[in-house]
């Protein structure tokens, strides 16, 4: 019998419009200055093909070159401004919500999680990363 994934929820509130969010979240140009977990990674190239049935690729790196790896994926579903789902790699699942509330936007991602790393920390690493984009949209 096979169980149901365990889903791991992140969250934030963006102080800008809906339209500004999704163009920061989905064209590679903005993905490579918000996607790391810490200030010692970095995202130095993103492949992005918003559509449904469209392949994803960003590369993360630690800054000395100690480890680096390749995030990507399969878009399943995509309602500009509003919902993007994916399927990554791994087979694991993914949604993206986009509720727009005047200039502000909430963004709220659900994921598979994985059995390699605990439940904490994945959701500690995917919230500093949905942090970094919260903080690099409100300020550019």
């Amino acid at each position: 019998m096979e169980t149901a994934a365990t889903k791991i929820t992140v969250e934030t509130v963006v102080k800008a419009p809906v339209e500004k969010v999704w163009k920061y979240w989905s064209l590679p140009e903005h993905i490579t200055k918000w996607c790391a977990a810490s200030d010692d990674w970095h995202a130095p190239k993103a492949e992005n093909d918003l559509t449904v049935g469209g392949k994803f690729s960003t590369r993360m790196e630690a800054k000395d070159g100690s480890f680096g790896f390749d995030f990507g994926g399969v878009y399943d579903n995509v309602k500009t401004n509003e919902l993007i789902e994916y399927t990554m790699g791994d087979g694991r699942k993914v949604a993206i919500h986009f509720s727009a509330n005047g200039n502000e936007t909430k963004v709220v991602e659900t994921f598979d999680a994985e059995s390699t790393h605990s439940v904490e920390m994945q959701q500690g690493g995917w919230q500093a990363i949905l942090e970094n984009f919260r903080k690099y949209t409100e300020t550019n």
